[in-house]
Formats: structure tokens, C-alpha cells, sequence
């Protein structure tokens, strides 16, 4: 794969961009659901303009994902279904990290779906779900890392850092202006904060910055695709 980036293969390209400002937009979308929610609501801002941002970049963000999937299933080297896109952990190459990635879009067309019938549902049950967007960005940055192939660049590990960055400190910033109350959601934040930069750091530093990640990450296919 690495070869084939030299080589400059357009669909390679603009599948790892698409990847790339997906995680962007989804970081930004996230840092904004976080940093606006409860009290910590801006109050210069009405929360009417808030959620139309938070929605835009929601559905901007599955534009250039639609872009990364279809690009990446097209490009011809790693021979990727449609199904892949939708059905996790089956892929030939890669298929944890590809996997890991296509839990993230499968738990965002759910947000997308339960938000388009939200009446129907109810605040509650819609709310059960939207908080799984959450849950989506962590998949998709581990995902970014284990499968792409310029994660040892140093601007994509800058990228990394700062979309990580930039979640944890909105967790961290709500729990310090958060009041009283909700001691095991703030729990749970607050152990999610801390536990993914961690994990991440681990995962880079024996994982995708170690000699010979391609091999051992195309090993899980034994493990995860029964030897296809």
C-alpha cells in the first residue's frame, strides 16, 4: 500500500482524504455537542444557531464519508465489497480497523435515521441513540490509525494529537463547569477522557509506528475472517 501512495493513485488519495476530513468534521461536531450541551450552553449564541451548526457539520461529515467508502471500495488494490461498508469486520484487508471504522458509520446512519424520525420516536429514545454518535468518534480515530498507511507521517500524528485534543479538553471543560448531580455520567466521562489518549498512545507506539504493522494488522484477518 505504501507503494501505491508513491505512485499517486487518485482514488487512494481521495479516499484517505475523505477519511481524513471526515474525522475533522467529526471531531468538530463532536467538541461542539459537548461544549454546548447542558450548562455550559453558549449564551451569546441562541441554541437554535447551535444545533443548525451541530446538524450542518453532522451532515457534512457524512458527505465525506460517503466519499472515503465509496473511493476506498473502488480503488482496485485492497479489494473491498459494498457489503464491507455496511457489514463489520469481514473486509480481507485490515479487517479490525476496517472494521472498527464501519461500526462508526453504521452507529452514525443510525443517529441520521433516528433524527429524521425523531417525532416519531420520542425525545427519550432518540436521545438513547444520539449519545452513540459519541461512542462513534473513538472508533473512527482508532480506525484512521490502524488502517491508514500514512499514520508514521508526522503532520497525520499532529492531527491525531490535535482532534484528540481537542475532544478531551471540551470533556474536561464541561466537567469542570458542570454543577452537582449526574456523578456516574461524569464518571464515565471523565474515565473515557483519560482512557482513550492513553490507549491511543499504547496502540500508536506498538501498533502502526512499529516495523512491520502492515503484516501483523492483515494477521487479524485469521483471526476475524476464518481464514479468508
Amino acid at each position: 500500500m505504501t507503494t501505491l501512495a508513491l505512485t499517486g493513485s487518485p482514488l487512494w488519495y481521495a479516499s484517505r482524504a475523505g477519511g481524513t476530513l471526515a474525522l475533522i468534521l467529526l471531531t468538530a461536531t463532536v467538541v461542539l455537542g459537548i461544549a454546548s450541551g447542558g450548562r455550559t450552553a453558549p449564551r451569546r449564541i441562541g441554541r437554535f444557531e447551535v444545533g443548525l451548526l451541530h446538524r450542518n457539520l453532522s451532515l457534512l461529515t457524512l458527505v465525506f464519508l460517503v466519499v472515503h467508502v465509496v473511493t476506498a471500495v473502488l480503488d482496485p488494490f485492497v479489494h473491498l465489497s459494498w457489503a464491507v461498508s455496511v457489514v463489520p469486520f469481514r473486509a480481507s484487508y485490515r479487517p479490525l480497523w476496517l472494521g472498527l471504522g464501519t461500526v462508526a458509520l453504521d452507529v452514525l446512519l443510525a443517529v441520521l435515521v433516528t433524527s429524521a424520525l425523531r417525532r416519531r420516536l420520542g425525545v427519550r429514545r432518540w436521545k438513547a441513540v444520539h449519545w452513540l454518535a459519541y461512542a462513534a468518534w473513538p472508533l473512527a480515530l482508532f480506525h484512521s490509525a490502524g488502517t491508514g498507511t500514512d499514520t508514521r507521517l508526522s503532520l497525520q500524528l499532529w492531527l491525531y494529537a490535535a482532534c484528540l485534543m481537542s475532544v478531551v479538553g471540551a470533556v474536561w471543560w464541561r466537567l469542570v463547569k458542570a454543577g452537582p448531580g449526574q456523578v456516574i455520567g461524569r464518571l464515565v466521562a471523565a474515565l473515557g477522557a483519560t482512557a482513550v489518549p492513553v490507549a491511543l498512545t499504547a496502540f500508536l507506539a506498538t501498533g502502526p509506528l512499529q516495523p512491520g504493522w502492515a503484516q501483523r494488522a492483515a494477521a487479524t484477518t485469521v483471526l476475524l475472517g476464518g481464514g479468508r
